[in-house]
């Protein structure tokens, strides 16, 4: 049976969410209108307020992609995440991911952001598999601004975990999972070594409860 080490991605292995960049990249490429635009300030507004979840914020901004075509997006991939991702990456965090490649555990990226864009870190990290969203496409190849399944927060990242853990015959009380807020909370439970890394408010809060360890960003750098 393997050990595996699952990271989320916004906010654990980089410190910022990569929405908040991927939004801001395409604006300054005239790429994002300027109604999108609003919505997507007041998408977060309302989130800051607790008057709209995690989930509910991913469903409104994956709509973005709606009729566009998924191979555009792929090709400034690479560039994207080396140019803008990768200065962004956590060194605390980085370390637990040495850590874990010299132990021969497995690898994973278990986020709710979007496979073309993990791609490029999950090579340069060496990750071995990437559990997150996926954009449907309709028959013409065109996005429809939903995702494959479900967006891959929550309960659906823990289930998705599952099933790459039977499938990889992997120990899931022996391993481990790194997450930073209320939606990581299945995951991090479903693992015997469940860490937190700059945790929100009720994640702290759990993580403090049942001694999980915790990565402040502010003390890692």
């Amino acid at each position: 049976m393997k050990t595996a080490a699952f990271f989320d991605f916004d906010e654990t292995l980089i410190d910022t969410n990569s929405s908040k960049i991927g939004f801001t990249w395409l604006y300054e490429n005239d790429l994002l209108s300027k109604r999108f635009l609003l919505k997507i300030i007041l998408t977060g507004f309302f989130y800051k307020l607790g008057l709209l979840s995690e989930k509910r914020m991913a469903y409104s901004l994956i709509k973005f992609y709606k009729n566009k075509e998924l191979t555009f997006f792929a090709a400034q991939a690479d560039d994207f995440y080396h140019n803008l991702l990768k200065p962004r990456l956590i060194p605390g965090t980085i370390e637990r991911l040495k850590f874990h490649k010299n132990e021969g555990h497995y690898l994973v990226i278990a986020s709710g952001s979007i496979r073309y864009y993990l791609e490029p870190a999950a090579d340069d990290l060496g990750f071995d598999n990437i559990v997150c969203t996926d954009l449907e496409e309709d028959p013409d190849g065109r996005l429809t601004g939903r995702p494959v399944g479900q967006i891959c927060i929550g309960d659906y990242k823990r289930e998705l975990a599952e099933q790459l853990a039977k499938k990889e015959k992997i120990d899931l009380k022996k391993s481990f999972a790194y997450g930073n807020n209320g939606a990581d909370i299945p995951l991090l439970k479903l693992v015997g070594n469940p860490v937190a890394v700059q945790p929100s408010p009720r994640l702290r809060r759990l993580a403090q409860k049942h001694n999980w360890p915790i990565i402040d960003v502010s003390k890692d750098n």
